[in-house]
C-alpha cells in the first residue's frame, strides 16, 4: 500500500481520490489486451484505458452486470474470461452463494488473496482487534468464501486464530470458553443461533470472554433490533461488514459505530446510481451501490453493479476516518423489495420488527400471490414459558402498525424452522396463480 493502513483511514480526501487514481490507472493499463472480459466490454463500448485522465472518467466504463460474468464463465469454463492470467496464476477459487442467481466462481492469485487479507486487517481493526486477541470462526470448510478471508487477515494482523468447523453448536460454545476466545466472526443468524444453544443447554455465554462479535454475510448486524438483541445475548458488541465473493471486503464498522459503515476507499471506488436510470445520486440519498476493486486484477470487477442500497455519507468521523460511510449499512437489495397491496416492504424492515420480541426464536416469511393480489405469511416460533397466542397477536400488530400490511401470522412448532450457520433464507415469494 502506497500508505500505512492507520495513515491512510485518516488521510484527506483529496489525498484518498490521488491514491484512487494511481491504482485505477496501473489496474486498467495491466487489465486492457489481457483480460478478454474487460477488453471485450470496453472495445464494444468505444472506450479506451487511455481515456481516463481522472476519477471523473471512470463513469465514461459501461457498467458490469453479474449476469454477464456468469456468462463469461459458462463460455469459457471453468473460471470464465474474466481472469486475467493463466490457469496456473491462481491458487484459490470460491464461488458465490447462488442466493440471487446461478453460483459464479472466482479465482484469486496469492497477490490478491493477500489483498483480501489486508481488506480484512481493515475490518479487524475498525472492531478494535489486536494481536492479543483470540477469534474464532464457527464455520465448516466449502466453496463460499464465508470468513475464509478472515483467516488471512487474522493471520496478517497475528491474532490467534481458533477454527470452529465440524463442531456442534453447544461444542463450539464449549471451546470458545476453554481456549478463551475473544472474538467471534460469524452471520447475525448463527450468533442468534449459539445464544438460543447456550439457553436451551443452561451454558452461560458470560463464561466466554467475548468481547467483539463481527458479522457478515447476510443483514441483521445493521437492523437495529438484530444487533440489540445479539449484544443482550452474548454481552459484547456487535459489528457489521460488507462484501462479497466477486468484490471483495469493501466495509466495515468502526468501534465508536456511527450506524454505519466505512468504505475501504484505498482500495475500492464506490459509486450510488439511480437503480431504474443508472445516473449518479447525491450523498444522503439512497441508490444503488456500484463498486469497483482496485486490488485484484486477476479476476477485477470494474463499475461492478451490486444490487445493494446505501446512503453514501461523506462527511469525516468521530473515530478520525476519512473513509466515507454507508449510513445505516446495506440497506437492502434493489431486487429483494416486494409490493403487497401498493406497499412496498424490505424484508429488513419486517426482521427489524419480528426481532423486537424477545420470545421469538426464529422465523419465515413468505409472500404469495393469488390472484394477483401479494399476502405476506410469517411463521414464527415461540420459546416455553411464553404465550405463544400472545406474541402471535402482538407480532401480527407490530407489522400492521408500521407497514399498512395485514400479515397472516402463525406459531410453528419448536425447532420446526429451519436454523443456518451462514446466509440465512427467511424470506421466499411464491406464485400461485
Amino acid at each position: 500500500m502506497p500508505l500505512e493502513q492507520q495513515s491512510v483511514e485518516n488521510a484527506p480526501r483529496e489525498k484518498l481520490r490521488d491514491v484512487q487514481a494511481k491504482k485505477l490507472r496501473e489496474l486498467l493499463r495491466l487489465l486492457f489486451a489481457r483480460n478478454r472480459f474487460y477488453t471485450g466490454k470496453w472495445r464494444e463500448a468505444g472506450v479506451a484505458p487511455d481515456e481516463l485522465r481522472s476519477l471523473a472518467d471512470l463513469r465514461k466504463l459501461p457498467f458490469t452486470y453479474k449476469s454477464e460474468l456468469v456468462r463469461a464463465q459458462d463460455e469459457a469454463p471453468p473460471f470464465g474470461t474474466n481472469a486475467t492470467f493463466p490457469p496456473e496464476a491462481y491458487s484459490r477459487v470460491h464461488q458465490t452463494s447462488g442466493t440471487t442467481g446461478m453460483p459464479l466462481r472466482v479465482v484469486d492469485t496469492p497477490e490478491s488473496w493477500a489483498w483480501w487479507g489486508q481488506c480484512w486487517r481493515f475490518v479487524l481493526r475498525g472492531a478494535g482487534v489486536t494481536r492479543s486477541d483470540r477469534v474464532f470462526l464457527p464455520f465448516s470448510f466449502g466453496p463460499f468464501i464465508g470468513f475464509w478471508a478472515a483467516v488471512e487477515g487474522v493471520r496478517q494482523l497475528g491474532a490467534m486464530m481458533i477454527p470452529g468447523g465440524g463442531w456442534g453448536s453447544l461444542e463450539r460454545l464449549h471451546m470458545m470458553r476453554d481456549l478463551g476466545a475473544t472474538v467471534v466472526c460469524c452471520t447475525p443468524t448463527y450468533a442468534l443461533r449459539l445464544a438460543e444453544v447456550a439457553r436451551e443447554q443452561n451454558f452461560d455465554l458470560r463464561s466466554i470472554p467475548v468481547r467483539a462479535l463481527i458479522h457478515a454475510g447476510e443483514p441483521g448486524a445493521n437492523v437495529a433490533q438484530t444487533k440489540a438483541r445479539i449484544e443482550v445475548a452474548w454481552h459484547a458488541k456487535c459489528f457489521d461488514h460488507a462484501g462479497a465473493s466477486e468484490v471483495g471486503a469493501h466495509s466495515f464498522e468502526c468501534e465508536l459505530q456511527p450506524k454505519g459503515i466505512h468504505v475501504i476507499e484505498s482500495e475500492f471506488i464506490p459509486e450510488v446510481i439511480d437503480p431504474q436510470t443508472g445516473k449518479e445520486v447525491q450523498p444522503g440519498e439512497t441508490g444503488e451501490l456500484v463498486i469497483t476493486n482496485l486490488g485484484r486484477p486477476g479476476f477485477p470487477v470494474i463499475r461492478y453493479r451490486t444490487g445493494d442500497l446505501v446512503r453514501l455519507n461523506l462527511s469525516p468521523c468521530a473515530c478520525g476516518r476519512t473513509f466515507a460511510r454507508f449510513d445505516g449499512g446495506l440497506l437492502g437489495r434493489a431486487d429483494d423489495m416486494f409490493t403487497i397491496r401498493g406497499v412496498n416492504v424490505y424484508p429488513t424492515a419486517i426482521e427489524n420488527l419480528i426481532r423486537q420480541f424477545s420470545a421469538v426464536d426464529e422465523f419465515q416469511v413468505r409472500v404469495k400471490t393469488r390472484q394477483e393480489m401479494g399476502h405476506l405469511e410469517v411463521q414464527i416460533e415461540v420459546h416455553s414459558g411464553n404465550d405463544a397466542e400472545d406474541v402471535r397477536a402482538r407480532v401480527e400488530q407490530a407489522i400492521y402498525s408500521a407497514l399498512s400490511v395485514r400479515p397472516a401470522v402463525t406459531v410453528a412448532p419448536a425447532g420446526s424452522l429451519a436454523r443456518f450457520e451462514m446466509k440465512a433464507r427467511r424470506f421466499a415469494r411464491l406464485d400461485q396463480g
